[in-house]
């Protein structure tokens, strides 16, 4: 995929696609000396990255405010920030344990003026009110929901980009938690699905 087809499949508009070939540019710099996606991944960074992150708009049109645990490289949150930059009241908050990786966030948000703020800490530490919370290739469904139960418990809805064994983490995170989820066929690759998650409460053991 490229620049120009990502623009006619998405309807994204000349600001945006500007912003988000800045922002690749970026991140193709500083995966050269830091390990932010796969490089090989790099060439169909449209599809594999963007596009992937930017479906999410999709599956929740009216949410403003969105939390994207372990931001790493930007994907989706950086990706969602662009595109929600100008409507009033989004802001996307970019949330890493890791400093560099925060350093890289809050260049490209600096860089283009984004709506968007960058937390250097531990996820499940945060004390924010968000309509979304997301996260991508973080951890297993058991762990990650673990890090997200402080958002869902806000109110927030999951949803959290997924490979082809979502089912099976959603079988293991049932034996820890519950909860109303769904699945979605990832639009960016047929093989991925998108867990949407609802009502998290942890099961008691007895």
């Amino acid at each position: 995929m490229t620049s120009g087809e990502y623009q006619a499949l998405t309807g994204a508009t000349p600001a945006h696609i500007t912003d988000l070939e800045a922002f690749i540019a970026r991140l193709t710099e500083a995966n050269a000396v830091m390990n932010l996606v796969g490089p090989d991944t790099i060439p169909d960074v449209w599809n594999r990255h963007v596009w992937d992150s930017a479906q999410l708009l999709g599956l929740a049109p009216g949410a403003e405010t969105w939390a994207d645990l372990g931001a790493g490289a930007g994907f989706p949150g950086v990706v969602l920030a662009i595109l929600l930059k100008g409507r009033p009241g989004a802001h996307v908050w970019l949330i890493d344990s890791l400093g560099k990786r925060c350093r890289f966030l809050q260049e490209a948000v600096d860089a283009l003026a984004l709506p968007a703020t960058v937390i250097n800490g531990r996820a499940e530490d945060q004390e924010l009110r968000v309509d979304v919370v997301t996260a991508r290739a973080v951890a297993p469904m058991d762990k990650l929901l673990g890090y997200a139960q402080p958002y869902l418990q806000r109110g927030a809805q999951g949803l959290f980009l997924k490979g082809e064994k979502a089912e099976a983490e959603l079988i293991e995170a049932r034996k820890i938690w519950h909860f109303e989820s769904s699945l979605s066929v990832s639009r960016s690759d047929p093989r991925g699905r998108i867990v949407s998650v609802r009502s998290l409460r942890r099961v008691h053991s007895r």
